[in-house]
């Protein structure tokens, strides 16, 4: 049952510091974000709001499956790429920084997996349930490269 408090608990804090975090998007969606060349394959704005609330979701059931384990590296190593994660979006949103916002995703990218491997050593569920988030950073840094070649 501590376990599952846990999780929810850090599901409900990363949905809402993901949240907060893209909220700061919304006056460069309506202005900026539109005017850029985009690389082939990329969503409809209205996609990235449903899938990142997904993703902070199942990030949050997994740290608090790692605080349970007790597995402190990778609690560690998760904070430090949810740290990166949340200073992603107001560097290329806000301050339109798309090189460096690619330098960011880049560096994002490798510590979601090490956490990944880290937390496949404590807790296999945990891996699968941040999995989706590597596969999706993926994906976001193809479109945040394509963003930087075509403008």
């Amino acid at each position: 049952m501590k376990k599952n408090i846990t999780s929810i608990l850090c599901a409900v804090i990363c949905l809402s510091l993901g949240t907060a975090s893209g909220l700061l998007t919304m006056k460069a969606m309506g202005s900026w974000y539109p005017s850029l060349h985009k690389p082939p394959g990329t969503p409809p704005p209205w996609l990235f709001g449903p899938v990142w609330s997904v993703l902070y979701i199942l990030m949050g059931i997994a740290l608090g499956r790692l605080i349970h384990k007790r597995a402190w590296v990778a609690v560690k190593l998760f904070a430090l790429q949810f740290a990166l994660n949340l200073a992603w979006t107001p560097v290329f949103f806000v301050a339109h920084q798309t090189l460096y916002a690619l330098a960011l995703i880049l560096s994002l990218w490798i510590l979601i997996l090490i956490t990944l491997i880290t937390a496949y050593k404590a807790d296999r569920p945990a891996l699968l349930l941040l999995a989706p988030y590597l596969l999706w950073v993926s994906y976001a840094t193809y479109l945040n490269a394509g963003i930087v070649l075509l403008n």
